[in-house]
């Protein structure tokens, strides 16, 4: 049976990341060092609305300059579909500097990790915050909803996106 997700909330996403980038002590004494890599990759989700092991992949170079705006180009893992988008500027300036700050060439993937490594960090980081039912497709489904609320509730544009199933559609409808 798979666990179910929900989506994040505004405050939510902003104290994870956030709690993500500074570390934190668990009540066991364990030490959870600050992970601006993982703090990253699931901003960038929360962001462009891609899946984690798309955002693990992304490389500088799958953005393209294309007249006045920047265009994503990948293959997704898990479909094999081509998807091809407009990034915000401040979107790719936002990843540039991550990779100029960590020295990362432009045809190289930006985050050298795992999913699994990705999937730990915030589950250790929500057991920590004492959230429930929150995983990196939290950070997707986040995404989704921020597509929804800020176009005057139109659903359209969400599915235009590709990133609502149905029955994420038939929630966002009842609620």
């Amino acid at each position: 049976m798979n666990k179910k997700t929900v989506a994040l909330t505004e405050e939510q996403y902003k104290l994870i990341i956030t709690t993500i980038r500074q570390g934190f002590i668990c009540s066991d004494g364990h030490i959870v060092k600050p992970n601006n890599r993982v703090a990253t990759a699931l901003s960038l989700e929360a962001n462009l609305g891609l899946r984690i092991s798309d955002i693990l992949h992304l490389r500088l170079s799958d953005i393209i300059r294309d007249g006045d705006r920047y265009r994503l180009n990948i293959i997704e893992q898990k479909t094999q579909k081509r998807r091809e988008f407009t990034v915000p500027t401040d979107i790719y300036i936002y990843i540039q500097s991550y990779a100029l700050e960590n020295n990362i060439h432009p045809n190289a993937k930006l985050f050298d990790i795992s999913e699994r490594a990705v999937t730990k960090h915030l589950k250790l980081t929500c057991d920590y915050l004492e959230l429930k039912g929150i995983g990196s497709h939290s950070f997707r489904k986040y995404f989704a909803t921020s597509i929804y609320v800020n176009n005057n509730y139109d659903i359209t544009i969400a599915w235009d996106w590709g990133c609502t199933t149905k029955a994420y559609q038939a929630n966002i409808r009842t609620h």
